[in-house]
Formats: C-alpha cells, structure tokens, sequence
C-alpha cells in the first residue's frame, strides 16, 4: 500500500514533463557571486555608476544576512557560489530580415510560449511595433535595470537610491526617492 510520502518522493523523482529547454549559444558569467561579477554584469547591462554602487551596497548587506530558520523547512543548504548570475543569448550583429534568418529551435519555442507570430517579428527585429522610429530592442522579460540607460533621471537626482538598513528605521530599504 502506498504513503502519501511515497506518492510525493515518485513524483519528486520524475523528470518535468511539462518543461523544455531551447539550446541557444550564450554568453554567461562563470558561478560564483562576488563584487567583481556584479560590477562585470553592471558593465554588461550598461548601467549607470550610481546603480552599480547600489548593487554592490546591496550585497554587502546580503553577506551580513543569516539564512533564515523560522519557516522550518529541510533543504540542502545553498551553496551561492556554484550559481551562475547572468546569462543571455549571444548578441546578433544584424537583426534578421525575416522569420526565415530566425534559428528554427528558438522560432519553436516561441510557438510552445504560445507568442503570436507578430510579437515574435517585433522581438527578433524583423519588424518594428507601431509608433517606434527605430527596430525594438526587446525581450520576452525585461528588467527595470534594462530600462535605467535609456532613462537618466530613473534615480530620482542620483544618489536617492538607497539599500540596506535607513538610519531611522528597522526595515530594510530599496527604492527610489524614499
């Protein structure tokens, strides 16, 4: 007769069945987190000064934070060094003509995402989205540092962003203009 313990450890021990992987050429960062990675992401991204210096100013804090235990959960402690922090597609020199310069295994995984085919022109540079005077530079998920060159003022008068433990409160803090 089989445990609900049981069940949950098969389960567990089946490969996804409902995940894919798309083998596109990458560039990424060696594992391992370190001042030196963040100020090599910061570059890589095209970041301004200021949100690196918040980026390292964050870590810092982070190596002083224990690994919370009040939630009780069993798990093999993380080892943050053997984790690989940035990762992306290879840069194309050109941006393809149409669909059919598009690799084919990247073209699939669009069609597995369910991404109409025009936002897939839009994201690979074939065409341009309505109302842009230049070929998008886009990404299925975009984060706001993608955004921080493309806007200057994003920091609220450089240097409002802060990390880490404010002065006058307990909590930590990370935003703008606070």
């Amino acid at each position: 007769m089989s445990t609900a313990t049981d069940t949950i450890e098969s389960l567990v021990k089946q490969e996804y069945k409902y995940g894919f992987v798309t083998d596109v050429e990458s560039e990424s960062t060696p594992p391992g987190l370190s001042e030196e990675t963040i100020r090599h992401i910061s570059a890589k991204k095209n970041e301004q000064a200021w949100l690196t210096d918040w980026r390292i100013k964050a870590f810092r804090y982070w190596q002083t934070m224990p690994e919370p235990t009040w939630q009780f959960v069993k798990y093999p402690k993380i080892n943050f060094q053997d984790i690989s922090y940035f990762s992306q597609p290879k840069p194309k020199a050109n941006a393809p003509k149409s669909l059919d310069e598009v690799d084919p295994k990247l073209l699939e995984t669009y069609e597995k995402l369910g991404i109409p085919l025009r936002e897939v022109e839009i994201l690979e540079g074939v065409v341009r989205p309505e109302g842009e005077e230049a070929p998008a530079a886009r990404k299925i998920a975009v984060d706001a540092a993608g955004e921080v060159p493309q806007h200057p003022g994003i920091d609220g008068g450089q240097g409002q962003v802060r990390a880490g433990r404010d002065a006058e409160r307990s909590e930590p803090r990370c935003g703008a203009g606070r």
